[in-house]
């Protein structure tokens, strides 16, 4: 994997035939999202080996993550934000928390647990996917996670 500044400039994208049509706009998107919500020039792009991207922003108290490992129909979106580290005290209590807020306060957002941590991520396959609702799903998760990170974080401080 490489590291890369996210460049935002949209004529250092143009590029090639049909094929990369679909891809480009993805990619486009995506970027252009991630412009308007960073924060101190903080987006940095991720080339993986297999073609794929991964984003990474700050977004008010959080660092938000985009993956996007194709641009097949088949290939998933996937946003996510780390809001709280575990081990935690009152872990029974934090877990029915994120359920009540699952419920009712997340729209098409959840949260999650990943590798003892918890996270509110979003995923929605590529079939089509608008760039509204793109840019609905970042702006949904790094929002969500910057208004609740310190409150759970003060609620259920580590163990």
């Amino acid at each position: 994997m490489t590291l890369y500044e996210l460049d935002l400039d949209p004529a250092a994208n143009a590029a090639g035939g049909e094929d990369t049509a679909v891809t480009l706009n993805y990619i486009e998107v995506i970027e252009t999202v991630i412009a308007s919500l960073q924060q101190d020039n903080s987006a940095m792009v991720n080339h993986t080996e297999g073609g794929g991207y991964l984003w990474k922003f700050k977004y008010g108290s959080v660092e938000v993550f985009v993956q996007l490992p194709g641009t097949s129909e088949e290939d998933i979106l996937t946003v996510w934000s780390t809001v709280l580290k575990l081990p935690v005290n009152n872990e029974a209590g934090l877990l029915r928390r994120l359920m009540e807020m699952n419920w009712g306060n997340t729209f098409e957002a959840r949260f999650a647990i990943s590798e003892d941590q918890v996270v509110i991520c979003a995923r929605r396959t590529l079939a089509e996917l608008s760039p509204g609702e793109i840019s609905r799903n970042i702006t949904i998760v790094a929002t969500l996670a910057d208004d609740n990170d310190e409150a759970l974080q003060a609620e259920f401080n580590a163990a």
